[in-house]
């Protein structure tokens, strides 16, 4: 795994649970959530494969 993927796979956590955490805070509505988790996985699985 190279360090871009390494940094993928430890972003993309991060940016989830940032994201579920808004929702909970009641800061995000359940879709702009969705839509940033739905987003952040499929960026990551883009770049992790195409490294």
């Amino acid at each position: 795994m190279t360090d871009a993927q390494t940094g993928l796979a430890v972003a993309t956590p991060v940016i989830i649970g940032f994201s579920i955490a808004l929702y909970r805070m009641g800061v995000l509505q359940r879709y702009s959530a969705a839509v940033a988790v739905t987003a952040s996985i499929v960026i990551a699985g883009v770049l992790f494969f195409q490294q």
